[in-house]
C-alpha cells in the first residue's frame, strides 16, 4: 500500500483512540517527510536503508514504510484497524447513522494539528456529507486565532479546495469568541460571508452568574450566530485537568437560543461532555435545536461524534431537532 497513506491512517487511528500527541506526530511528521519524494523514490530509499537517515523517520515509522513499499499492510496498522473496528461508544448507534455532518472542527490554521485537506479527507472516509471548518477568532491568541486578513485568506483556500473536492463539502465557518461585552470577536462583514458561525465563551469562565448570562445573551442575540458552542466550558477529564461549569441562567439562555434560532451544541469531546445532561433536558424543554459536533483538532477526532450521539440518544433528543442530521441544503437555508 502507499506508505504515506499508511502513516496517515495510523495517525488517524491513534488520534481516534486519544493516544499521546507525540506518538501521533511521529507518524504525521514521517508522512510529511516522505510525501514530496514520490512512491518510487520512497521505495528505493527504504530498500537501501537510506530512509533511516532522513529527518522525521524513526525505527517504528521506517518499519511501517518498509512493509508498505513491499506490498504489505504494515503490522502496526493492521493491529490498529482491528482495534478500531469496535465503536467508540456503546449507545446511540441509530442516531449516529443519521448524522450527516459536523459543524465544529479546527485545522493547523489555529490550534488544530493538521492541514485542512487532511481534515476533509478524514471526514470523507467517515462518510460525512459536510464539514464546517471553524478555526478560532483573533481574541484567542493562545490558539492562534485568525485575524480578519487570515480569515479572508482561509476563505480563498476553502473555495479552492471545494473546486477539487469529492464527496464531502467543506463549509466556511468560525468558532468566534463571545467577548465580555457580548459582542462577537470578528468583523461583521466577514461573519456574514460564512456558512456557519459557532459562538463560544473561552475566557473569564468563573464570572458570576449575572455577568455570564448577559455575556452569553449578547452572543446568542447576534443574528450571525448559528450555534452556541460548549456552553458551560467545563472539563471533566484529560491532560488539561478538570474545570467546573460556568454559572449562568440556563432557562434564560436556552429560551434565547430557541427564540433566535441558535442551536445548542452537544460537544462530543470526551473531556468536555458539554452541556451536562441536566442542561440538555432544559434545552429540550425550551424548544431548542441541537448540533452534535466533534470539536475535532485532528482528523481521527472527527469520529468523536459517536460520543455526542450516545449522549443525545440517552437524553432522548429527537433526530429532527439535531441540525447535523439535516442535508446540507436544508442546513444552509436555516443558517442563512
Amino acid at each position: 500500500m502507499d506508505a504515506v497513506a499508511a502513516l496517515n491512517e495510523i495517525a488517524f487511528w491513534l488520534e481516534r483512540g486519544r493516544a499521546a500527541t507525540f506518538k501521533v506526530q511521529a507518524f504525521r511528521k514521517a508522512a510529511a517527510a516522505i510525501g514530496p519524494l514520490g512512491p518510487e523514490e520512497v521505495a528505493a530509499r527504504a530498500r537501501t536503508g537510506r530512509l533511516k537517515s532522513m529527518k522525521g523517520i524513526g525505527d517504528r515509522t521506517y518499519a511501517v514504510i518498509r512493509q508498505a513499499v513491499d506490498g504489505q499492510v504494515p503490522d502496526y496498522l493492521a493491529d490498529l484497524r482491528e482495534k478500531g473496528a469496535q465503536p467508540l461508544a456503546s449507545g446511540g448507534s441509530d442516531l449516529r447513522e443519521s448524522l450527516r455532518g459536523d459543524l465544529h472542527s479546527h485545522s493547523e490554521w489555529s490550534d488544530g494539528g493538521s492541514p485542512i485537506e487532511l481534515m476533509l479527507a478524514a471526514a470523507e472516509v467517515l462518510g460525512r456529507e459536510y464539514l464546517a471548518l471553524t478555526d478560532h477568532s483573533p481574541n484567542l491568541t493562545i490558539a492562534n486565532g485568525l485575524s480578519p486578513a487570515r480569515l479572508r485568506d482561509q476563505l480563498d483556500v476553502v473555495a479552492g479546495i471545494n473546486e477539487k473536492a469529492g464527496g464531502t463539502r467543506l463549509l466556511t465557518g468560525i468558532e468566534v469568541d463571545i467577548l465580555e461585552s457580548g459582542e462577537l470577536d470578528q468583523e461583521p462583514e466577514l461573519l456574514e460571508r460564512l456558512d456557519i458561525v459557532v459562538a463560544s465563551v473561552h475566557s473569564k469562565l468563573r464570572a458570576d452568574r449575572k455577568t455570564m448570562t448577559a455575556r452569553m445573551l449578547g452572543g446568542i442575540q447576534d443574528p450571525r450566530t448559528n450555534v452556541l458552542g460548549h456552553c458551560t466550558g467545563r472539563l471533566v477529564e484529560g491532560s488539561r485537568g478538570t474545570r467546573p461549569p460556568s454559572e449562568f441562567d440556563a432557562v434564560e439562555v436556552f429560551s434565547a437560543c430557541a427564540e433566535h434560532n441558535v442551536a445548542v451544541e452537544i460537544n462530543s469531546r470526551p473531556e468536555r461532555q458539554d452541556p451536562p445532561d441536566a442542561l440538555i433536558q432544559l434545552a429540550l424543554e425550551a424548544g431548542c435545536l441541537f448540533s452534535i459536533d466533534s470539536d475535532a483538532h485532528a482528523p481521527g477526532q472527527l469520529d468523536f461524534l459517536q460520543y455526542g450521539a450516545e449522549r443525545a440518544a440517552r437524553n432522548n433528543v429527537p433526530a429532527d431537532r439535531i441540525i447535523t442530521t439535516w442535508p446540507v441544503d436544508k442546513l444552509l437555508a436555516w443558517a442563512g
